[in-house]
């Protein structure tokens, strides 16, 4: 596969940030890939490499039915001849959107969990019998990819960027990125990770098992009602930042995240000439399920 690394920067230019004297660079990985976009080939890439040195055929992972990270491993596995295995959160329906129907295409084999067991018991070792079971042996890569093989592909992000910056800003779903950026920040930046949740305990525990650095903070959503809710003003604040930017964000993470910086720039959160840089996670796959239009 022909992946676009080390991902382009690109400063945002506005009347708005000049006015606040704060500058913005985008870390585009979601030019990284057409399909495998974002982070998602940073977390997957020590693992696949990991499973393939194990001869392992059979690869298992977990994820939402919007799922990015279960689109791009679907993806993966097909251009490594290896099988795939879907363990979906929630019911199964007649017809699958936009982000399955993919995942099926790619030959990913799905079983579904009802939510409260995937929340509790997805990792359980009597449901993993049942998977072995089912399918036999697989390598099993934890949801988003969140275990020290992607963190140690995520913390590489830093060692291809050349900007000077001062705080580093990216949105969190397991905080896999965000842990490994956080390992590989300098003792004077600082990480804001972007929560599209209310809730964010589970997020701030899973970075606390993986470093002991108190140089980042997490924002959960102040505006949107919680993970996976939209309204005008959030489609709205996507096309105009298209418009004005050139970038197409995502619903669930990436518009969110710009939409929680703004309100802190419009603020003033930062001091003058803070320089800031954002990663693009990607995740403009999930788009196609709410058939969304940036005219």
């Amino acid at each position: 596969m022909n992946l676009n690394i080390p991902s382009p920067i690109t400063k945002l230019n506005s009347i708005f940030l000049k006015k606040k004297s704060v500058e913005i660079y985008v870390k585009r990985d979601d030019l990284i890939h057409e399909i495998i976009s974002g982070n998602k080939s940073r977390k997957l890439k020590y693992n696949f490499m990991d499973a393939q040195t194990k001869d392992y055929t059979n690869i298992l992972s977990y994820g939402g039915p919007y799922s990015n990270h279960l689109h791009a491993l679907s993806y993966m596995s097909k251009k490594l001849n290896l099988k795939s295995i879907g363990v979906v959160r929630g019911q199964k329906y007649d017809k699958l959107n936009p982000t399955l129907s993919f995942c099926q295409i790619n030959n990913m084999s799905f079983y579904y969990l009802n939510r409260e067991d995937y929340r509790h018991k997805k990792y359980d070792p009597l449901n993993l019998q049942l998977f072995r079971k089912k399918y036999g042996e697989f390598y099993l890569i934890p949801e988003g990819g969140n275990n020290l093989l992607g963190l140690n592909g995520c913390s590489e992000i830093l060692s291809e960027v050349d900007v000077n910056f001062d705080f580093f800003c990216c949105a969190v779903g397991t905080s896999c990125t965000a842990s490994g950026i956080i390992r590989a920040l300098k003792k004077n930046q600082f990480l804001i990770g972007f929560c599209p949740f209310l809730k964010i305990l589970e997020q701030e525990n899973n970075i606390k098992k993986w470093t002991k650095s108190d140089n980042w903070k997490l924002v959960p959503d102040l505006f949107f009602k919680g993970f996976g809710q939209i309204d005008q003003e959030l489609t709205l604040f996507v096309k105009k930042f298209y418009w004005n930017y050139n970038i197409k964000l995502d619903l669930i993470y990436m518009g969110k995240l710009f939409y929680h910086l703004f309100n802190y720039i419009q603020r003033d959160f930062f001091k003058k000439n803070t320089k800031i840089l954002v990663l693009h996670s990607g995740g403009l796959q999930g788009l196609h399920g709410f058939n969304f239009d940036f005219k």
